[in-house]
């Protein structure tokens, strides 16, 4: 038992010590969290959340390259990075704003408010400011129905939006300084 756990840190050095052939020690970090979850298909979502905090986004190739490491069709990898609403495919701006389509939220204005945003922002849903700044998303339900209109900045629900206190908001992340969060 002893021996396992000194061999299991022994490699975990090892793994860490050794280059990934491609010099991007992001995909050393990965691995390693793919080994810890014995590279099982059922543990993809947590593999995908891992390879999303390390990168920023999961492009074709990093999809492809869970696949193969995972021994999943690369369609069911990219069926759920693009099922989910948290997975981008694509470079996220500085600031997110998540706006909730859900049908509570819809029915209480959440349309009013997306339209506000894009008008403001000048761009749609999925896209993201010519300076990087703010990324705009719609997600089908964040399971916050109990205060919709919800709006999700950065990573905080916000209750019972409008769009007024939705521009509010988008304008105070978008007159933060850089690499800060509000």
């Amino acid at each position: 038992m002893l021996l396992t756990e000194a061999r299991r840190k022994l490699e975990r050095k090892k793994a860490a010590a050794t280059p990934h052939p491609s010099g991007d020690k992001r995909l050393v970090i990965l691995d390693t969290f793919m080994k810890r979850q014995q590279f099982r298909g059922d543990a993809l979502i947590e593999v995908l959340h891992k390879a999303q905090e390390l990168f920023g986004f999961l492009d074709d190739g990093l999809l492809l390259y869970i696949a193969k490491s995972l021994k999943l069709p690369p369609s069911r990898v990219y069926g759920v990075a693009t099922f989910y609403h948290f997975f981008s495919l694509k470079p996220q701006g500085e600031h997110n704003c998540v706006v909730c389509l859900g049908t509570a939220c819809y029915v209480k204005g959440a349309d009013k408010i997306m339209a506000a945003l894009e008008k403001r922002t000048g761009i749609k849903s999925g896209e993201t400011t010519p300076d990087n700044k703010l990324s705009l998303v719609t997600a089908r339900c964040i399971g916050a129905c109990g205060i919709a209109p919800a709006v999700v900045y950065d990573g905080t629900v916000a209750a019972k939006q409008t769009p007024d206190s939705a521009l509010a908001a988008v304008e105070k992340l978008l007159t933060a300084p850089c690499n800060s969060k509000t």
